[in-house]
């Protein structure tokens, strides 16, 4: 019988927007070790930020891979874009696991590492979910950008002023305390 660790994970504005909540990405993997006579050595959590793998669970689920280097472990998990979202980070960890005999794998993209060719669909797997954030950050910079250009304040107020949002929901930015006129 194989093996496995299950790795969950959301940010926050991801699980409301995809639905990709830890419970039923856990049932999901839940289901697939079942059907696929996997035993689960354990379950990971996290509500946590992919960008990088300074993350709480996936330091412990590391250490527990690491204090195991001679026995062969998998780790599974639904999408690469639950795994990290930044392709150099993601190569770099994938390169660690290696080294202590562990494979990580996405159930819904599944990679076969035995044929060089799949190394292109990893590539495309976890380049994706980069590009994804990269292009989210640069919308949301210039819709605060475009935002202050007519006249909006769409982040906290600087000391001094307050945001006020007008009745028909148009935020602006006002003295806190006005001088009176004379």
């Amino acid at each position: 019988m194989k093996t496995a660790y299950l790795y969950v994970r959301v940010s926050t504005d991801e699980q409301k927007r995809k639905g990709y909540s830890l419970p039923e990405q856990e049932d999901r993997l839940l289901k697939y070790c079942r059907q696929n006579n996997i035993e689960i050595k354990g379950i990971y959590r996290e509500d946590f930020s992919a960008k990088n793998f300074n993350r709480p669970e996936w330091k412990k689920l590391f250490s527990v891979v690491k204090s195991k280097p001679k026995e062969e472990k998998n780790i599974l998990f639904i999408k690469w874009d639950r795994f990290s979202r930044n392709i150099e980070y993601a190569y770099e960890m994938i390169g660690m696991l290696r080294k202590y005999g562990t494979t990580a794998m996405a159930i819904d993209q599944p990679i076969d590492f035995s044929v060089p060719e799949s190394t292109v669909m990893l590539a495309v797997y976890l380049s994706v979910p980069e590009a994804e954030n990269t292009r989210r950050a640069m919308n949301t910079a210039n819709g605060i950008r475009r935002a202050k250009q007519m006249g909006r304040y769409p982040s906290k107020a600087p000391l001094g002023f307050i945001n006020l949002t007008t009745v028909d929901g148009k935020k602006s930015l006002h003295p806190s305390n006005p001088r009176p006129v004379l």
